[in-house]
């Protein structure tokens, strides 16, 4: 298990960015959260098998057809096991 922080950067608040990111992460079965951050970026903190998280990630940097990502600041770390589901929080 693994854990992957993200600060996602561009044009993604205001376009459903984050409900993507849920859908993404309810797929890839992975746990943790997502925000809007009062910088516009957004923020995710994802724990799971490390391919799922990796496919995650690239699938960040794209971001859906109607966001404009433009860079991503990516940490890894080990997993704390500290999440049940992976949610929007506020």
């Amino acid at each position: 298990m693994k854990r992957v922080h993200c600060i996602i950067s561009g044009d993604i608040v205001g376009v459903g960015y984050r409900t993507w990111v849920v859908r993404l992460a309810h797929a890839f079965r992975v746990m943790g959260w997502v925000k809007n951050r009062e910088d516009r970026t957004v923020e995710l903190v994802a724990e799971g098998e490390k391919e799922a998280l990796e496919k995650l990630v690239v699938a960040c940097k794209k971001g859906p057809d109607v966001a404009w990502v433009s860079h991503v600041e990516i940490t890894w770390d080990r997993a704390t096991r500290e999440f049940m589901d992976f949610a929007v929080v506020y």
